[in-house]
């Protein structure tokens, strides 16, 4: 059995199992409450302080189903490593402080089948985009199984090829990680951030890196949900000047409902 440990616990998020718990716990509780029913989510994942309060206002959405979702495919950007496509990791199990998080790995083996597809563990090794999501999933879900995709230089439509395929019924729910601007003062990133929520909420497929590190997967969320005729809810909006930075260099964050 092979493991891949978390590389970000004790500096994105606190890495004493009790500590977190009651830090994810009470995030989630001061969220503004929604009745929505997503069948993917857009999250984002910077540090805890900085993002996690937008980030809940997406996982809260997920209470009434705690026990109605058993997978969830997550894909995120790659920070460490370039490459082309999709990757997944070489491991039966992701850990976090919360305990251990089972693979889907027959789905995993199943996208042998796509080209854009392939196996990289060191994609997976130091990223962030991924680890930070899943104390919030092992919070609001009571067990899931779980295929983690990070995704590097991919057109929407190789990306939304995977998703497809991936989507499942009503157990299986797509969580998409990313966040929006970066390192523009607060004045011009509040500007930007809310031309790219316009795009999002438009079902854009052409975001740039510019505009989201996520771009490549949340294209290729978009294009399916097109296809779908799905659409987007903004759950909420902020940078991390609003948050626990200053605001002279900020980051933004957004979270959104597809349904």
């Amino acid at each position: 059995m092979t493991v891949r440990q978390p590389a970000v616990a004790g500096t994105f998020y606190p890495d004493d199992p009790a500590i977190l718990q009651k830090i994810v716990s009470n995030m989630l509780q001061e969220t503004e409450q929604r009745d929505l029913s997503p069948k993917a989510l857009i999250v984002p994942h910077a540090g805890y302080i900085y993002s996690g309060p937008v980030a809940a206002s997406a996982y809260q959405l997920l209470e009434p189903f705690h026990d109605n979702i058993n997978r969830v495919v997550l894909l995120g950007p790659s920070h460490q490593v370039a490459f082309e496509g999709l990757a997944l990791p070489d491991a039966d199990h992701f850990m976090t402080p919360l305990g251990s998080i089972h693979l889907d790995r027959p789905a995993m083996a199943a996208l042998s089948r796509f080209s854009q597809v392939q196996t990289l563990s060191q994609a997976h090794a130091r990223e962030h985009s991924l680890e930070v999501q899943l104390p919030f999933l092992q919070t609001c879900l009571e067990s899931f199984s779980l295929v983690p995709l990070v995704v590097g230089n991919a057109s929407a439509l190789v990306v939304a090829e995977v998703i497809d395929f991936l989507w499942g019924k009503e157990d299986t729910l797509i969580v998409i990680s990313s966040d929006l601007s970066h390192y523009h003062s607060y004045e011009e990133a509040q500007r930007r951030d809310n031309l790219t929520v316009k795009a999002i909420e438009q079902l854009t497929t052409d975001l740039t890196g510019g505009q989201a590190c996520g771009c490549c997967p949340i294209n290729g969320m978009l294009k399916v949900a097109q296809r779908r005729g799905m659409e987007v809810q903004t759950l909420d909006v902020r940078n991390s000047g609003d948050t626990a930075g200053d605001k002279q260099r900020v980051v933004g964050y957004g979270a959104f409902a597809i349904q």
